[in-house]
């Protein structure tokens, strides 16, 4: 569930720009299936979602020798995926709005009670040992966490994915998805939520 580790910017952009298929792989290998999550959040099929997500990556082969350094190599990628993933969603006549991928039951939410990482615990890599979250770094916790992130509201798959799979930060998230701080913290308690009851389920054995 956690991203594939990839060499750091200042090896693997020269790499790419040079034409390493090797590192194109790679880093098409690391970051396409978190691509194509957060494109579904924005255009109604999967099969849009992968079709933006192939522009976005010719796009990014075509301006990477641009690519003036000035965010992470992975936050310009992603910058622009939603950017055309927007677009996309604009040219097929279908605006969501974000009441729409939130919680489906629309309960109201006590904004004090989440920190300002979330409010469910900061990263994947600080989660207990013998807690239900720690299956998501686990061969079998990742199967169930994969099944469930196709049923959530789709913004809440995707800040999750953002932010606990490919490691970006609130600020970078708020900035990709164009939405308030407040409403991140929300979208990612929420999906962090219906993953830990998941996993929770899955101990247990229920099958609910």
């Amino acid at each position: 569930m956690h991203a594939t580790a990839l060499p750091g910017d200042d090896e693997l952009i020269p790499a790419l720009a040079a034409g390493d298929g090797r590192a194109f792989a790679a880093v098409l290998d690391a970051w396409s299936p978190s691509m194509l999550r957060v494109a579904r959040g924005y255009v109604r099929s999967d099969a849009l979602a992968e079709e933006v997500v192939q522009e976005a990556w010719q796009a990014v082969l075509t301006g990477l020798k641009r690519f003036e350094g000035r965010s992470s190599l992975k936050t310009w990628v992603f910058t622009i995926l939603a950017n055309r993933a927007r677009t996309r969603a604009v040219r097929e006549a279908r605006t969501v709005p974000l009441s729409a991928l939130g919680d489906d039951d629309g309960a109201p939410l006590n904004l004090e009670r989440f920190a300002s990482g979330g409010g469910w615990l900061q990263k994947p890599s600080s989660w207990d040992v013998d807690s239900p979250e720690s299956l998501m770094l686990a061969h079998e916790g990742s199967s169930v966490v994969e099944t469930e992130l196709a049923k959530i509201p789709p913004m809440q798959a995707a800040v999750v994915i953002l932010r606990d799979v490919q490691g970006l930060s609130s600020v970078d998230v708020c900035n990709l998805l164009e939405v308030s701080e407040s409403n991140q913290r929300v979208l990612l308690h929420r999906g962090r939520a219906r993953l830990r009851t998941a996993l929770a389920h899955h101990l247990a054995g229920d099958p609910a």
